[in-house]
């Protein structure tokens, strides 16, 4: 992935969906080449010289401030997650103008970061890696999200469930959700967010890539280069054991977990009594961590076998 073509990407993107109206410019009787503000509007809004701006738009700039970039982000009515994401895409031009990048370290799930999911209970949880890897989870985020996938998956590196993945690419996951495009869009927004944040990572390149690839509508997702915050979100889901339930999904950074991010799962009330059955299922099939791997497969997956 290029930060600067993906910085310049954003920045068009943006200019796209804003008419001259929007930002208090006339409108004469003309006929217009480009969709949304042309590059000396957006200049003239943002108190930016046009050269200058093309230059950052075209990747060539590789010293915007703080201030240029608040101006831009004003002229543009970017909100503050936008205003990260144009700030972590600035900070990866300059990174890829020096003359070594370092190259992530392997992700993995601290003892402090596993005792806390403990505290949780039967809440269910997971832990999120940079890539939106399923770092770990409990029993209950296990059952939740993917009981239909070995639970010590998560303990393999290579074998970690990733939730872009399964959303686009597992149908057992598309139908956990009654608005799967909701759901697509946030993790497509929040991988856009990775991206400013860890432009030179191979493995999230790949896995971008095996999405464009194989899913047209992670494509067309994808090409509006819209961004989604690790924050709240509410989902109502299909679950095949317990039914209906209406969710409100909750992520918080690791402390010092490089871009982990913990996912704690409540359930509105009149899905409270549903989500305790499912843990109490899950709890009740929960198998010891020294069994064999034959006996922590999912009994479905057994009986299928």
């Amino acid at each position: 992935m290029s930060s600067k073509s993906e910085l310049g990407q954003f920045l068009r993107t943006r200019r796209a969906q804003l008419q001259p109206a929007d930002v208090g410019l006339p409108v004469f009787d003309e006929r217009r080449r480009v969709a949304g503000l042309r590059r000396d509007e957006l200049a003239l809004v943002a108190g930016v010289g046009e050269s200058y701006y093309t230059r950052l738009e075209q990747g060539a700039s590789l010293n915007a401030s703080k201030e240029v970039l608040d101006a831009i982000a004003r002229g543009l009515r970017l909100d503050e997650t936008e205003r990260r994401h144009l700030s972590d895409l600035a900070a990866g031009v300059v990174r890829k103008g020096g003359d070594r990048v370092r190259k992530p370290a392997p992700e993995h799930v601290s003892e402090t970061t596993r005792q806390l999911i403990e505290a949780f209970g039967d809440t269910p949880v997971i832990v999120l890696g940079r890539r939106s890897d399923v770092l770990a989870w409990n029993h209950t985020g296990h059952a939740l999200f993917a009981g239909h996938l070995d639970p010590q998956s998560t303990e393999h590196p290579a074998q970690r469930p990733n939730t872009a993945r399964l959303v686009f690419r597992d149908a057992h996951t598309r139908d956990l959700y009654e608005d799967w495009r909701k759901r697509a869009r946030d993790v497509v927004g929040r991988l856009r967010m990775a991206v400013g944040r860890h432009p030179d990572d191979p493995l999230l390149a790949a896995l971008i890539g095996e999405l464009v690839v194989h899913n047209p509508e992670f494509t067309a997702m994808w090409s509006e280069h819209k961004v989604r915050a690790w924050d709240v979100a509410n989902y109502r889901m299909q679950h095949p054991l317990v039914g209906a339930l209406d969710v409100t999904q909750q992520a918080m950074a690791v402390p010092s977990g490089r871009g982990q991010r913990m996912v704690a799962v409540t359930a509105a009330a009149g899905s409270k009594a549903a989500l305790a059955l499912l843990a109490q299922a899950a709890a009740e099939t929960t198998v010891p961590a020294a069994a064999s791997p034959e006996q922590a497969r999912p009994a479905r997956a057994r009986s299928a076998s």
